[in-house]
């Protein structure tokens, strides 16, 4: 049997415990049952996603043209994203 040790919030920790815990009783191994489970479920998900994307040899072929449609320069962007952070970081939101 394997071990995993992972860091998670104290708010997620307290949550999975007390719902591991009504779900899969009080008793020892409840939580071990209820992360295995997560595990799995998100593995299921994990693999759906993997599946879907294939075996992406070449992630800049994959990607080449999707932007093709903006009529914006990288550098024009890059300046249009800055103002947008600042005028974030001032609240303003118009």
């Amino acid at each position: 049997m394997g071990a995993i040790k992972v860091y998670i919030s104290d708010e997620l920790e307290r949550r999975f415990r007390e719902a591991a815990m009504r779900l899969y009783g009080y008793g020892r191994g409840s939580l071990s049952i209820a992360a295995e489970n997560a595990f799995k479920e998100w593995l299921s998900g994990a693999s759906k996603a993997l599946e879907a994307t294939g075996s992406i040899e070449d992630p800049v072929e994959a990607i080449y043209g999707m932007l093709s449609h903006v009529k914006r320069t990288g550098v024009e962007l890059q300046h249009e994203a800055r103002e947008l952070r600042s005028k974030r970081a001032l609240g303003d939101t118009s």
